[in-house]
């Protein structure tokens, strides 16, 4: 299932346990894919708690408690991890991370926490959403098969990567704007492990966000950019984007489009996906300011004027992600959607 649809399923999931009929979620996928970021966005979305316990790093007692004798007979210390409704909040989120990494012991020690929503005389407060996330057999990781009574206190979900929605992610979280427009016009390398190969760095989610921090860091720095970026998402990829981000001094002056004038659209197809791209970027920054209505018209403008009336589609579809519904006021868009109706009916 794409992140989006997965953000919806886990945000009605938190909803849901205040109501009383909250099911415990596990989410699957290969490393780097982005679970734990979508559980982090809806504890955001919500302004919630929450606690990330790796299983793959504890001992079953580090999870049951630990037990001491008052008089004739022996209680549990609840581990002060664990959900409690006057230190952390009547609601949150419980994340059992890396769960298919954690040894069978610790796996069952868990049974009842997930299912039962307690441990011996402990209670997960009613408010508490519970998820889990961990990676498949075969992903080169360590893991262990998910033991039936365990897989059977869950729903399943499969984690799947959408550039549509790592570009809505990118261009919220300020990613580099050549970044994205390069993830455009390669889509295949948004994420791109072979386990077979043995691979220490390749492109995921998680690796374009670190040659995103890459690039912030060693952009002005010739000698030191190729190889940073190789060793954020591998040789290949990273001499890839290397070119695609050189290139990026033919681009066109992007002030003068979002002024309104006559600016061409430059033949290379990779310089088109870095202009779309960044003619986002300039949509965002205008949001909310006394000139927005004419930066995004004069934007809108330009995307008619794209050789391949497909890129101007992508540009204002990631344009509309990105500031919402205002975009169908400025006048340039009816004259823009009448230009590219008949392409938009036939991929409908």
């Amino acid at each position: 299932m794409r992140p989006a649809q997965l953000i919806t399923v886990l945000d009605r999931e938190f909803v849901s346990a205040r109501e009383g009929h909250h099911t415990p979620v596990m989410l699957w996928g290969a490393p780097g894919i982005g679970k734990s970021q979508i559980i982090v966005e809806i504890a955001k979305r919500h302004d919630a708690p929450m606690i990330d316990i790796r299983l793959s790093q504890m001992e079953p007692s580090d999870l049951r408690g630990i037990p001491f004798r008052v008089d004739n007979r022996v209680e549990w210390a609840i581990p002060s991890m664990l959900p409690d409704a006057e230190r952390h909040g009547e609601y949150g989120i419980l994340f059992l991370d890396e769960i298919t990494s954690a040894p069978p012991s610790v796996s069952a020690a868990a049974y009842q926490l997930i299912l039962d929503r307690r441990l011996g005389e402990y209670e997960v407060p009613p408010g508490w959403a519970i998820f889990a996330a961990g990676n498949r057999q075969g992903d080169r990781g360590v893991t262990y098969t998910m033991p039936a009574p365990l897989a059977n206190r869950f729903s399943h979900f499969e984690v799947e990567t959408n550039l549509d929605d790592w570009v809505a992610w990118a261009y919220a979280n300020n990613i580099h704007e050549g970044l994205i427009g390069f993830l455009r016009f390669k889509p295949e390398l948004l994420f791109d492990f072979n386990p077979a190969q043995n691979p220490v760095a390749f492109p995921s989610p998680r690796s374009w966000e670190f040659a995103h921090r890459t690039l912030q860091k060693f952009g002005d720095n010739a000698e030191l950019l190729l190889p940073t970026l190789q060793a954020c998402v591998g040789p290949a990829a990273g001499l890839e984007l290397h070119a695609f981000i050189e290139n990026l001094e033919n681009m066109p002056d992007l002030d003068a489009i979002t002024r309104g004038d006559d600016v061409p659209v430059p033949r290379e197809i990779d310089l088109q996906y870095a202009v779309a791209s960044a003619l986002v970027g300039r949509a965002i920054r205008a949001r909310g300011k006394p000139e927005a209505k004419e930066v995004h018209g004069n934007i809108l403008e330009y995307a008619n004027r794209f050789p391949l009336r497909e890129m101007g589609i992508m540009l204002v579809s990631d344009m509309h992600r990105a500031v919402g519904q205002c975009l169908f006021a400025v006048p340039q868009f009816a004259t823009w959607a009448n230009a590219v109706a008949d392409v938009m009916l036939y991929e409908g």
